[in-house]
């Protein structure tokens, strides 16, 4: 892992991972204290603001549903305890109460969902520094595919499979941060929905 974590603070490619997909999810998850899923999603993005203002944007869980484009809300019960309302990709939603696992100002958080998850998962996101450039912000999280083969190809469909959204997440993080806005279409999302209705 070590090698691979250590060329995402060198350039904001994805992180590889091994051909054998359980080999690549026990290498990119030994960091995670609590494992949940048994799918992985490793994303990289250098973002030109200081490690420590992100770490504070994403550790306030209340921001996130404005960079998140699938979390409808996060309920924040206490320091380490969240509950997470998000759009599933059929069009319903799922829900899961999360715990952090480890946390390390200005560095990382991470976290497990806990018992009964809708959908088990785990993960953790990490603020490096890239010098002149900002910050490098890694995000590796670890989930189970909700309804198997049949889930993944409807979140494709919906264009809401967990690598693609991660990568568009991370995105947005990007241009909030650097901007102050997320840029949008001229027609939301939901505007699209209504005219199709």
């Amino acid at each position: 892992m070590a090698d691979t974590m250590n060329r995402a603070s060198h350039d904001d490619a994805p992180l590889s991972t091994a051909n054998n997909e359980r080999e690549a999810i026990d290498e990119a998850t030994d960091g995670l204290i609590v494992q949940r899923g048994d799918k992985l999603v490793a994303r990289a993005v250098t973002i030109n603001r200081p490690r420590d203002e992100l770490y504070a944007f994403w550790r306030d869980f209340s921001n996130l549903p404005s960079v998140l484009d699938n979390v409808v809300r996060i309920d924040v019960l206490d320091r380490e305890r969240s509950h997470w309302v998000v759009k599933s990709p059929g069009g319903g939603i799922v829900e899961w109460e999360s715990r952090i696992t480890e946390d390390r100002e200005g560095e990382l958080i991470a976290w497990a969902s806990e018992e009964g998850a809708d959908i088990p998962n785990s993960g953790r996101i990490e603020f490096r520094d890239a010098g002149s450039r900002g910050t490098v912000v890694v995000a590796t999280i670890n989930y189970d595919q909700p309804f198997g083969t049949l889930g993944r190809v409807i979140s494709r469909i919906f264009q809401r499979e967990p690598k693609m959204q991660a990568q568009r997440d991370l995105r947005r993080f990007k241009q909030l941060m650097e901007t102050g806005e997320v840029a949008t279409s001229s027609r939301t999302h939901k505007q699209l929905e209504e005219e199709r209705s």
